[in-house]
C-alpha cells in the first residue's frame, strides 16, 4: 500500500470512528491489504531497512498531519501518567485502567475524544501497512494483565508472568550470576503504546521506523511471557547488536536459552534482538 493511500485510509477511519468501535475495528482489520512479494528487490531493499533501522526511508508511513496535535498531546499524556503511577506500575496498566486514572488526575489530565479514538484506530489496523509483519498476540485493546498472575523479579521494579518467565529468568540468575540483569519485562498496553508512540515522535511521526524496533501496541510478546537481559553496566548496548560480544549473551547460547523471536536477517520487519528471550510460540 503507497503512503498517501494508508494515510487517506487512516484518516477516514478517524472520522468515521463512532461508538460501535468493534464493528469498526473489525472493518479495518479485514481492510484489503497485500503483502508485498518476497523477491529479489524486495529482499535487498528490505535488509537495507533492517540494517538502517534507526533511518527513514522513502516508502516510511508517518501519522498523517491533520493528526499531528492529537498525537503529540498523546504521547505527553503517556509520559505524565508514567511518571505519576510509577514506572512499575505503568508497565502493567491497561487501556481501561489508563483512561481512569488520567482523569482522577489534574495532572494527567483526561484523554480527550479525539486521543482515544486515535489510540483505538492505531491498535486495531494492520501494522503489515507500515511494515511490521508478526502476528498480533493481543487481539483486544481492553486486554488486562492480572495482579495475580505476575511478580516482580528479585531486586527489581520489572514485572514477569509467574510461572516459566518467572522461573527462567531466577534460573538465568543462578546460573550466570550478577552480570545478568533483567531489562524489561511484562508490557501492558499503555506501556507499549508510550514506547511505541515515544519512537515515532521522536522521528517526526515515523511509524514505520518505530517499528523496526518497537513492536506496535497488540503485537509485543512482552503481553504474554517475553522479557529482555542484558549485562550489568553495559546500558543502551544491551538494545544493540554490541550484546552479543557480551560473556552474558556466551552464556545465554551455552546454556541453549537462546531461541530468536526475531533472528538477525528476520523478515518480519523487526531488527535483530538478541537480547530478546523467547517464552512463547
Amino acid at each position: 500500500m503507497k503512503r498517501r493511500t494508508l494515510l487517506k485510509a487512516l484518516a477516514f477511519g478517524f472520522i468515521q470512528w463512532s461508538a460501535s468501535k468493534q464493528a469498526l475495528a473489525q472493518h479495518i482489520i479485514n481492510t484489503s491489504y497485500m503483502l508485498p512479494e518476497m523477491n529479489d528487490d524486495f529482499i535487498k531493499d528490505y535488509l537495507h531497512k533492517m540494517i538502517n533501522f534507526n533511518k527513514p526511508h522513502e516508502d516510511d508511513i508517518y501519522v498523517p498531519d491533520s493528526m499531528g496535535n492529537i498525537f503529540s498531546s498523546i504521547v505527553m499524556r503517556l509520559r505524565r501518567q508514567q511518571e505519576i503511577v510509577g514506572h512499575g506500575n505503568f508497565q502493567v496498566l491497561s487501556f481501561d485502567d489508563g483512561l481512569s486514572l488520567a482523569r482522577k488526575y489534574p495532572a494527567i489530565e483526561a484523554f480527550t475524544k479525539a486521543e482515544t479514538r486515535f489510540m483505538e484506530m492505531i491498535f486495531y489496523s494492520q501494522a503489515e501497512q507500515y511494515g511490521f509483519f508478526t502476528h498480533k498476540p493481543l487481539k483486544e485493546l481492553t486486554v488486562r494483565i492480572r495482579e495475580k498472575d505476575v511478580a516482580r523479579a528479585p531486586h527489581s521494579t520489572i514485572y514477569l508472568y509467574k510461572g516459566t518467565p518467572f522461573e527462567t529468568f531466577n534460573k538465568l540468575k543462578k546460573q550466570i550470576g550478577d552480570q545478568l540483569i533483567l531489562t524489561s519485562g511484562v508490557r501492558g498496553i499503555m506501556k507499549q503504546f508510550l514506547l511505541f508512540f515515544n519512537k515515532a515522535y521522536r522521528n517526526n511521526g515515523n511509524l514505520s521506523l518505530a517499528s523496526r524496533s518497537l513492536a506496535p501496541p497488540g503485537y509485543s510478546f512482552h503481553g504474554i511471557g517475553d522479557f529482555d537481559v542484558g549485562q550489568v553496566g553495559l546500558g543502551a548496548a544491551n538494545f544493540s547488536k554490541i550484546f552479543t560480544n557480551t560473556e552474558v549473551f556466551k552464556k545465554l547460547k551455552a546454556l541453549g536459552y537462546i531461541k530468536f523471536r526475531y533472528p538477525d536477517k528476520n523478515l518480519l520487519g523487526v531488527r535483530f534482538e538478541p537480547w530478546h528471550i523467547k517464552m512463547n510460540a
